[in-house]
């Protein structure tokens, strides 16, 4: 839920050049990565992509959100060689979807949980830690308490962690307009033909209903917004936004 979904944490105003070109290697992969180059490369923040397995509407795999947490953090960290991407978590609090097949939840509990390990683990006590920081990258609105709660807990206890959430200014909620052109910039080959419209109010009047009775009660289809008119060119537009709005949270390396 791209549309839902706020930005969270410490915004810094450093100047980012995004004509550079990013690194020709791509980004580096904490699952690529063996423990011997981890340990050589202390500095590096590691991004941490969390997404969902939910529904997207007749048209979109039930892990965008993952796709797009990945994207974004792939991006980010093919402009700086600070970053490390670590494998997704590919599931998220997603109740709000239940009723339509396919989707798996863990719930915002668990998740919360998660995520606190998460962040345990990687800046373990009595030793130096591999990484100077971590940031969950997250793609899905409904996890936005789990990842508040995880990081609340994360500075209490003195760990260098932090979180970043998309936010598209006009841009619908679920797998509307949004979402679609994403994901025909940076996997068209996952997207079906279709281009449906769904419950097209404002958010703040169908947030009672879905809270209350789930996505399935304001959309049959699942699609909060409409498709019609998406296109691989505006994905890539929003998601260069997205990047590097990121990447301005981060600051200078």
């Amino acid at each position: 839920m791209v549309g839902m979904a706020t930005p969270h944490g410490r915004k810094s105003t450093a100047p980012v050049d995004l004509d550079e070109a990013p690194d020709p290697t791509g980004p580096a992969r904490l699952g690529d990565s063996t423990w011997r180059e981890v340990d050589g490369r202390r500095h590096r923040v590691l991004l941490v992509p969390v997404g969902s397995c939910e529904q997207h509407g007749p048209h979109l795999p039930l892990d965008t959100d993952t796709r797009i947490a990945v994207a974004v953090a792939e991006g980010v960290a093919s402009f700086r060689e600070d970053l490390v991407v670590a494998p997704p978590v590919a599931y998220g609090a997603s109740g709000e979807h239940q009723s339509f097949a396919g989707t798996v939840s863990i719930g915002t509990a668990a998740l919360t949980t998660l995520l606190v390990e998460i962040g345990r683990s990687a800046f373990p006590p009595g030793g130096p830690a591999p990484f100077r920081s971590l940031v969950f990258v997250n793609g899905h609105g409904g996890n936005l308490l789990a990842v508040n709660r995880a990081v609340a807990v994360l500075d209490g206890e003195g760990r260098p962690v932090s979180s970043w959430s998309p936010s598209v200014v006009d841009g619908d909620a679920h797998a509307g307009r949004t979402e679609t052109s994403i994901l025909l910039a940076i996997a068209p080959e996952v997207v079906g033909p279709e281009r449906p419209v769904g419950a097209t109010g404002s958010l703040a009047d169908l947030e009672p209903l879905l809270r209350a009775e789930g996505v399935g009660a304001a959309s049959a289809n699942g699609v909060l917004g409409d498709a019609t008119g998406a296109s691989a060119a505006e994905g890539h537009r929003l998601l260069d936004g997205l990047v590097d709005d990121l990447l301005t949270q981060l600051g200078g390396p």
